[in-house]
């Protein structure tokens, strides 16, 4: 079933519950939908006068900022053996270079790397465990968080309500085509931007590597 259909069947006050907990269980450190659960419930709430779009921010923020912060608990008190249990486990994802880029990366840019995190799928998971780990001081870790938590959860779920809100006006006008463009619209554009962000991660990664691993191109010598 549908994400959202499912949601359907669910009374509000779950859906709440269910969104603040998947989001928070997702920024502690474990891989799951969180963004996927918060559009199609903001979607939802478009639609379903009993969720209340401003409710339902709130409960994704104070899971998104009470999760990371859980998570940097844990990755500062398991330290380096934690670090090391993961690239066993996740070697894709914590393998030694990935964590040389990481520590580069919260030198480099301090609190904004847990900020800007919060916006690209990979880093929302593992932001906080890997601040506490590089013992960031907890008072600029709350700050990137607080901020992150947000504008991330609270600007999807406006983002969303409106689209939704604006596709219902389009289906009371023309069809359920209407609807069905509004939403294509809106996760379309959800998908570019965190495709942008996604990119621009990845360009910062290679950038921190060129120097240290000699691939770096010589520039020409001028004649």
């Amino acid at each position: 079933m549908h994400v959202q259909e499912w949601l359907e069947t669910v009374p509000p006050v779950a859906i709440y519950a269910l969104v603040g907990l998947v989001i928070g269980l997702e920024s502690l450190g474990i891989p799951l939908p969180g963004e996927i659960i918060l559009v199609s419930a903001a979607l939802l709430s478009s639609q379903h006068g009993g969720i209340n779009p401003v409710i339902l921010g709130a409960c994704a923020t104070a899971g998104a900022i009470i999760g990371d912060s859980i998570g940097y608990a844990i990755g500062r008190k398991g330290g380096r053996p934690l670090l090391a249990w993961l690239g066993g486990k996740f070697p894709r994802h914590f393998g030694e270079a990935h964590i040389a880029t990481a520590e580069r990366s919260f030198e480099k840019w301090g609190m904004w790397a847990v900020f800007f995190g919060r916006f690209v799928a990979l880093l929302r998971i593992f932001a906080g465990p890997l601040a506490g780990v590089l013992k960031m001081p907890y008072w600029k870790f709350l700050i990137a968080n607080v901020l992150g938590g947000i504008i991330w959860a609270g600007g999807t779920t406006a983002v969303i309500y409106y689209v939704g809100v604006v596709a219902e006006d389009w289906l009371k006008r023309f069809s359920y085509l209407g609807l069905v463009a509004a939403v294509l619209i809106g996760l379309t554009s959800l998908l570019v931007v965190r495709r942008k962000a996604k990119k621009a991660a990845d360009r910062h990664e290679a950038a921190e590597h060129a120097p240290a691993d000699g691939s770096a191109t010589p520039a020409p010598v001028a004649d």
